[in-house]
């Protein structure tokens, strides 16, 4: 006898919701909107957190927080049956164990804690407990891809064991984590699962969804029958988890959103060579003018230097909106080095700042709208949009999600924004979302 637990995910970018639909997404966490979601007829709702783009301690701050409101919306909800999950990125970057360690301290106690990084739609894959990445078709470890050279969130382990020890600092040593290995998760877990105590730390492998498919189902067993799970996870146990239906309009339809066929605009905030790649590429799209914003020297320009750049944009913006066109807006490419961490993200946060300002400024009869970047989404949705909650329409493409602004939004009602992480998707996905969304209806 399993229950249907409700699925709380803190994420700490918007882009965890990439494989699931119908649900929130929560811009905000008082404890009314909280309510909100947990009330919500899905089985999944999501917490934007953003946290990823956080230093470590406004990610504990903000972890802390989320967590004690939700204990308050928990208790005014008489909900008892749920799975916290702290959904992070399937490359590794994130702050662990800050964040997981905040929930447990702040929601636990927990009897296990999972590592799930799979993530199939972005070619993701823990074999063995070494964690791969497809690139250009080949299985290549994690820690051997440029995402390991992350400047804040570096790492120098595809093995997760070695991984955990690297970034508990020896708290919680690699012979310590528990090992789910293909073999254990076909033959199913449960008795395993039961014997789980004090948030073990547990690396699980999977190759296939129906890897996570087998594992989700041992464990809603285990947790039916009272054990309490945490886990650390990129987005495909959350398909798992969640079980949905197939989403109601097919990724090729997606064009039935557009507003009124007018063409759109495009935000990059991304700098990943992935997302550089897929620029180029949708710059020789038809119908597609791109708009670069030199950032360079965002961090020394006084205020009427940035409101100067800021009014040219959008003016170019407006121009090609009024022709019939598609704005595609980028920040400059060029490999910056900063200092200090601290610097990297001040930085980050200028740039993003300087984009919302611009997202404010589209025109209003706006057809759709594509983010690109995690942390750039985020800022779109709570920030640029202002948004306090939006329903999450589906899958354009695989891993890249869609959702809507509400009917009553005071700029763009009923607008459709595309939330397209950096790294996922073949060079040719951002003009083939761009297609889809531009087709005649």
């Amino acid at each position: 006898m399993t229950t249907n637990p409700k699925i709380i995910v803190l994420d700490d970018d918007p882009t965890g919701s990439q494989t699931v639909h119908g649900c929130l997404l929560l811009m905000r966490w008082d404890v009314d909107t909280l309510r909100l979601g947990l009330a919500d007829d899905s089985p999944i709702v999501f917490v934007l957190t953003n946290t990823r783009a956080k230093p470590p301690d406004k990610a504990l701050e903000t972890t802390q927080e989320v967590c004690r409101h939700l204990k308050q919306a928990i208790a005014a909800e008489q909900l008892h049956d749920f799975l916290i999950v702290s959904r992070s990125d399937s490359t590794l970057r994130g702050h662990y164990p800050i964040e997981t360690d905040a929930i447990a301290a702040e929601l636990g106690s927990f009897d296990a804690h999972f590592l799930t990084p799979a993530f199939f739609e972005g070619g993701r894959f823990t074999r063995d407990s070494i964690h791969y990445l497809l690139v250009n078709g080949v299985p290549t470890p994690v820690h051997e891809t440029e995402f390991a050279q992350d400047s804040v969130f570096g790492y120098r382990h595809s093995y997760l064991p070695d991984y955990v020890q690297e970034k508990t600092n020896g708290r919680i040593a690699a012979e310590d984590v528990e090992r789910f290995l293909l073999s254990d998760i076909r033959a199913g877990t449960v008795d395993r699962l039961m014997h789980l105590h004090d948030n073990q730390c547990v690396a699980v492998d999977a190759e296939t969804q129906a890897d996570l498919d087998r594992f989700a189902a041992d464990v809603l067993i285990a947790a039916s029958q009272g054990k309490r799970f945490l886990f650390r996870s990129a987005a495909s146990l959350l398909t798992a988890l969640a079980n949905l239906p197939p989403q109601p309009v097919a990724a090729e339809d997606m064009a039935t959103y557009t507003r009124d066929n007018q063409p759109g605009a495009v935000i990059i905030g991304s700098h990943v060579q992935k997302t550089t790649e897929q620029l180029e590429a949708l710059l020789q799209a038809e119908a597609v003018v791109g708009i670069e914003v030199d950032v360079v020297h965002l961090l020394q320009d006084s205020q009427s230097q940035r409101a100067e750049q800021l009014e040219q944009t959008l003016q170019q913006i407006h121009n090609v909106h009024r022709a019939g066109k598609t704005s595609v807006v980028y920040t400059s490419r060029d490999e910056l080095t900063f200092d200090t961490i601290q610097t990297r993200l001040q930085f980050g946060e200028a740039v993003s700042a300087l984009l919302m300002d611009i997202v404010r400024g589209l025109p209003s009869n706006l057809g759709f709208l594509i983010s690109k970047g995690g942390i750039t989404s985020n800022d779109v949705l709570s920030d640029g949009l202002a948004l306090r909650s939006a329903r999450l329409l589906g899958q354009i493409l695989p891993g890249v999600s869609i959702v809507r602004t509400p009917t009553d939004h005071p700029q763009f009602p009923d607008l459709p924004v595309v939330l397209f992480p950096g790294n996922v998707g073949d060079r040719d996905a951002l003009a083939a979302v761009h297609a889809r969304l531009s087709q005649p209806h």
